[in-house]
């Protein structure tokens, strides 16, 4: 896994999205192995890929034909929508990008909140004792947000 960020002045956020894309397929092209799977925020982007959507906006089929130019030199590609809400590290990345890019400090973040939202959504087993959840094999930083469900 790789994270990459660039600031890329004032753009529109479709343009960001195709530029984000191609870099990272460039990575893969790079470094290898050639395979890349790819989880968006961006509902167009992943419908424009996949060809449901049509591109009509003249710059992005340019970034759009570089995009397929480049998928079409890997071995395997997959590419997938989620809710910006789950894509959280993109977010951070960008907003860094844009921090840089215009010479502002970084955000500041404590460091239980960046690792909490670093972490990969997984599966945990716990244990309710006192009213509180013990968790069985694993631990997770302080301020991490969980979903609970209840199994019987």
């Amino acid at each position: 896994m790789a994270a990459l960020s660039q600031y890329l002045g004032y753009q529109t956020n479709n343009f960001a999205e195709y530029q984000g894309l191609i870099a990272a397929l460039e990575y893969a092209l790079e470094k290898g192995p050639k395979a890349l799977k790819v989880i968006s925020d961006s509902e167009l982007l992943v419908r424009q890929i996949k060809g449901i959507y049509k591109v009509k906006n003249p710059t992005l089929q340019d970034l759009h034909g570089r995009a397929k130019e480049l998928i079409g030199k890997l071995d395997w590609f997959s590419i997938g929508h989620a809710l910006r809400e789950r894509n959280q590290e993109a977010d951070r990345l960008a907003n860094e990008a844009m921090d840089r890019g215009m010479g502002r400090a970084a955000r500041a973040a404590s460091p239980a909140a960046l690792s909490a939202e670093a972490l990969p959504a997984r599966e945990l087993e716990g244990v309710v004792r006192g009213g509180k959840v013990e968790l069985v094999g694993g631990s997770l930083p302080e301020g991490t947000r969980v979903q609970v469900r209840v199994k019987k």
